[in-house]
């Protein structure tokens, strides 16, 4: 069966960028290893609470660091395949995006394949070491619907955080220096799934957990993994509405990007 024209341009696109990022081994390897430190040390800063604390919200140190480790992974995954796109304010600015408007191609394709940065995936494989460490110290009492749990759980979060990255850099299309406020959302949203919900207060907790859907990503599922209750009462049957959530996400998503697109005017550079 023949490769549809546009699916072989853009694996053409992709391997293009990674031989381009990978032709400079050392300072490659460089970037992957720091970008997975920096990661890192959201798990530390985690456990350097401990030193003052002894629960968290309701919760022990290695609870707390599941729901880090699970909130990492799916952050992770996110920003590996979409992160890039981030980069959207520059190519307004510098009128790069009428260029690819131009070609008979997909844009946000262009824009991931393009700007792949495959020194992220360093960043994938140690945050899904930390989960994996923090699960074997946990040891919890493993089932068939656990180990789908352990697993759909991060991939429904990375399709979250996925689908706020595309919305966030959307707002450049209207507002060319939405940077900080498009990081507002993305970063602060991996911050908040870093820790238990219920140690926010209530109109925050509303707008990031329920409203954007970031207690689905690490929260809800830990709950189950964990197999304790709710400290704020939430039924048990939400561990597994992840998938329910990144669904109309990416809806939304795709809808903010459509309709940012078709706004677009060009900068006339």
């Amino acid at each position: 069966m023949a490769e549809h024209p546009r699916t072989t341009a853009y694996r053409a696109l992709l391997v293009a960028q990674v031989r381009a990022q990978t032709q400079y081994r050392f300072s490659f390897w460089l970037d992957a290893v720091s970008s997975s430190v920096v990661s890192l040390l959201d798990i530390v800063a985690v456990l350097v609470l401990f030193r003052a604390t002894p629960a968290l919200g309701g919760f022990s140190v290695r609870q707390c660091l599941l729901i880090a480790s699970l909130g990492n992974v799916a952050f992770s995954l996110a920003d590996a395949v979409v992160g890039n796109i981030d980069t959207m304010r520059q190519y307004i600015r510098t009128g790069r995006l009428d260029s690819i408007l131009l070609r008979p191609m997909g844009v946000l394709p262009q824009l991931v394949f393009g700007d792949f940065a495959p020194r992220r995936l360093g960043r994938v494989l140690q945050s899904g070491l930390v989960l994996a460490g923090t699960l074997i110290w946990l040891d919890p009492q493993w089932t068939a619907g656990r180990v789908v749990l352990v697993v759909a759980a991060p991939l429904a979060g990375a399709v979250i955080f996925g689908s706020v990255f595309v919305a966030g850099s959307t707002v450049a299309f209207w507002f060319v220096e939405s940077g900080e406020f498009a990081n507002a959302f993305t970063y602060g949203g991996r911050d908040f799934t870093l820790y238990p919900i219920s140690i926010y207060p209530g109109w925050f907790r509303k707008i990031f957990a329920y409203g954007l859907g970031f207690a689905f990503v690490a929260y809800y599922p830990a709950l189950a993994l964990l197999g304790v209750p709710d400290p704020l009462g939430a039924p048990p049957a939400l561990a597994w509405c992840s998938p329910l959530i990144a669904l109309p996400a990416v809806l939304a998503a795709a809808l903010v990007w459509r309709v940012g697109v078709r706004h677009y005017r060009s900068t006339g550079s």
